[in-house]
């Protein structure tokens, strides 16, 4: 079974939100395992069915399942793994490294600066781990919504990665108006780009994230799951590599 491992640090805190319930969890844990043929569902696991009836027997093969993200939860339908991978390499079930974070917050920022490049030395750059990215922007940071909406118009045009970048580094001080002097920075199509922020056409993008965030009991910012284990707050390395490895192991 899967268990939910807690480690908490100050960051920026969010709205408050019931505790997830048990069948919640529950739900969550079974949506999170995926088994590829010939495999077959077996709990928390996969198992091969070498007699071909659909049943896992005692004299069959257990195996670790390779674990998606890929809900949806109360019919949100977040956007597929594969758009949200970080500089992936290909490699047999990585671990699933998930950051909720708000561009606004300074404990989001601390985990870009101080922890961020570790990670990608130690691990994603070596294809252990995959990285993705998910909004939680905090109502009463003004200018995270649009930060937000930001980062996925930059995504239409395949520089996700690089305004989230800008965005941490530059700040968001400067609201729409530097969010589109970004865009004209790394070179976008800046009318597509403004028509896109403009008009809110990523609110909704936004607001699955967010949804998908309070389910899993994400309360404030940045909170991380680590395949299935919760680490709130802006961590240090250390903390992230005692959770990696076990994943890893």
């Amino acid at each position: 079974m899967l268990v939910i491992l807690s480690i908490f640090l100050i960051g920026c805190q969010g709205i408050d939100v019931s505790k997830i319930s048990d069948d919640d969890l529950n739900r969550i844990s079974g949506a999170a395992v995926v088994c590829n043929d010939p495999y077959i569902r077996f709990g928390s696991s996969c198992c091969l069915d070498e007699n071909s009836n659909n049943i896992c027997d005692n004299d069959e093969v257990v195996k670790i399942s390779e674990v998606e993200t890929q809900k949806p939860i109360n019919n949100v339908n977040t956007v597929e793994t594969s758009e949200r991978e970080f500089r992936e390499k290909i490699v047999k079930d990585p671990v699933i490294l998930i950051e909720f974070a708000d561009f606004e917050c300074p404990f989001c920022g601390r985990f870009y600066i101080e922890t961020l490049p570790a990670i990608e030395e130690e691990y994603i750059n070596k294809g252990l781990v995959k990285f993705e990215f998910r909004h939680y922007p905090l109502s009463f940071h003004p200018n995270a919504q649009k930060a937000a909406e930001s980062a996925e118009c930059a995504r239409e045009q395949g520089k996700f990665w690089e305004m989230h970048d800008l965005l941490f580094e530059q700040g968001v001080q400067g609201g729409v108006t530097a969010f589109k002097q970004y865009a004209q920075k790394l070179g976008l199509d800046t009318s597509k780009f403004d028509t896109c922020l403009d008009s809110g056409a990523m609110v909704a993008e936004v607001q699955k994230d967010i949804a998908e965030a309070n389910v899993l009991g994400i309360q404030g910012t940045p909170g991380f799951l680590v395949n299935s284990k919760l680490i709130s707050g802006a961590q240090p390395f250390s903390v992230f590599k005692q959770v990696i490895d076990a994943e890893l192991n």
